[in-house]
C-alpha cells in the first residue's frame, strides 16, 4: 500500500510539474502559478514520506500489508533533503563570512560592503538579514543618480526578505532537480524577483534611469553565487533582460503582497498525513 502512495505521489509531481508553460499574465498571475507548480509537487513529496515514516514499516493499511522497503525510501530521502539543507546553509554561511571580511564603507546615505573589484557589482548578501555589498569598480564607475537607483532596487530585495526566501527556493530546487521543468521554473522565479524589486525602486528613482544601470551592471556583474545572494543583475540575460526594461519603461504594476487565499491550495500537500490515521 506504501508503494502505491509513492507512485499517486510521484504521477501527480511530476504531472503538476509537466503542465507549466511559457508565463503570460501580469506579475501577481505569473508569481502565483510559478510558486505554486515550483514548491507544490515537492511539498507533496516531502509530506508523503513523513505519512510514511510515521506509518512504521509494520502493520495494515487498508487491508493491505507493508513492507520495510518504502519505510527505507523514505527515511533515504528524507536524510538526503535534510543533509541539502545542511550543505546550502553552509555554503550561504561562507558567503556571508567572505562578504563580512570586505571593508565597511559609506555609499551614499547607506553603510555597504566594498568588494575589491572593477567590475559593476552590487547585492544584498546574507539571510534574514543581508548586508548591501557593492564593487569598487560600481562606486568609481556609475554616476550619483545612477548609484542611487542601484541601491534603491536593492534596498527591495532587502524589503521584501529575498535572500532569505530564496534560499528555501533553493533547496527546493536542487532536492527536486530531476523533476520536469525545475529550471525553468526557478528562473521565471528568479526573474519575477527582479521584478519585483525594480518596481519598488521605481516608486523612488526615475524608472529610466534605473534600466540605464541596469544595462551597464549586466555587461560586467561578475558571477557569484546564487546563494544567500540577490544582485541587480540576476537572472538578467537575454529575454529575461529585456523583460525587465520592458517594465521599466511601461506603467508601474502593482505588486501585492501575499494574501492568504493564495496559499490554500498548498493545504492538499498535506493530505498524506491523513493516511497515519488508517494504518494499524
Amino acid at each position: 500500500m506504501h508503494f502505491i502512495m509513492i507512485l499517486i505521489t510521484l504521477t501527480i509531481a511530476w504531472c503538476l510539474r509537466a503542465s507549466w508553460r511559457k508565463p503570460q499574465g501580469s506579475w501577481s498571475l505569473r508569481w502565483r502559478r510559478s510558486l505554486f507548480l515550483f514548491l507544490f509537487p515537492p511539498l507533496l513529496i516531502f509530506m508523503t514520506a513523513i505519512a510514511l515514516l510515521f506509518m512504521s514499516p509494520q502493520g495494515q493499511m487498508g487491508g493491505m500489508y507493508t513492507g520495510s522497503i518504502s519505510y527505507l525510501l523514505a527515511l533515504i530521502y528524507l536524510a538526503f533533503v535534510a543533509i541539502s539543507c545542511i550543505k546550502l546553509a553552509f555554503q550561504g554561511w561562507q558567503s556571508v563570512e567572505s562578504a563580512r571580511n570586505c571593508l565597511l564603507v559609506d555609499v551614499g546615505d547607506r553603510r555597504a560592503r566594498l568588494l575589491q573589484t572593477g567590475a559593476l557589482f552590487a547585492g544584498q548578501i546574507g539571510f534574514w538579514q543581508p548586508e548591501l555589498v557593492v564593487s569598487q569598480g560600481l562606486v568609481q564607475t556609475l554616476s550619483p543618480v545612477h548609484l542611487e537607483s542601484v541601491l534603491a532596487h536593492e534596498q527591495g530585495h532587502h524589503y521584501y526578505r529575498d535572500t532569505f526566501w530564496f534560499f528555501w527556493l533553493g533547496w527546493v530546487r536542487f532536492c527536486t532537480a530531476w523533476l520536469p521543468n525545475t529550471e525553468p521554473l526557478w528562473e521565471e522565479l528568479l526573474v519575477l524577483r527582479e521584478l519585483r524589486a525594480d518596481g519598488y525602486a521605481a516608486l523612488q528613482v526615475d524608472p529610466l534611469v534605473l534600466a540605464e544601470s541596469l544595462l551597464l551592471v549586466v555587461s560586467s556583474s561578475p558571477v557569484l553565487s546564487e546563494i544567500c545572494c540577490a544582485a541587480l543583475g540576476s537572472s538578467s540575460a537575454g529575454e529575461r533582460l529585456e523583460q525587465r526594461i520592458e517594465a521599466l519603461l511601461a506603467p508601474p504594476e502593482p505588486t501585492p503582497e501575499a494574501q492568504l487565499q493564495s496559499w490554500h491550495g498548498f493545504l492538499l500537500a498535506f493530505l498524506p498525513l491523513v493516511a497515519v490515521i488508517f494504518h494499524s
